[in-house]
């Protein structure tokens, strides 16, 4: 059995892409319920009026802003 390079997958993922369409459509889904669920989770930690100011102040904490 030969091992498969990272190239290869892709490869391999656009082909069965190719063949079947409905594998797109189940990837779109999935980004999009992601999407969803990480703008639900970030509304509740920082939602009204102050979201921006408030997710600025939770990525200081974190470091990730300065």
């Amino acid at each position: 059995m030969k091992l498969l390079k990272n190239i290869d997958y892709v490869e391999l993922y656009a082909e069965k892409l190719r063949e079947d369409n409905s594998l797109f459509i189940q990837q779109k889904r999935l980004i999009e319920a992601q999407m969803h669920g990480s703008s639900s989770l970030f509304k509740k930690m920082y939602g009204g009026a102050d979201f921006k100011q408030n997710a600025r102040k939770y990525l200081r904490g974190v470091g990730l802003l300065r």
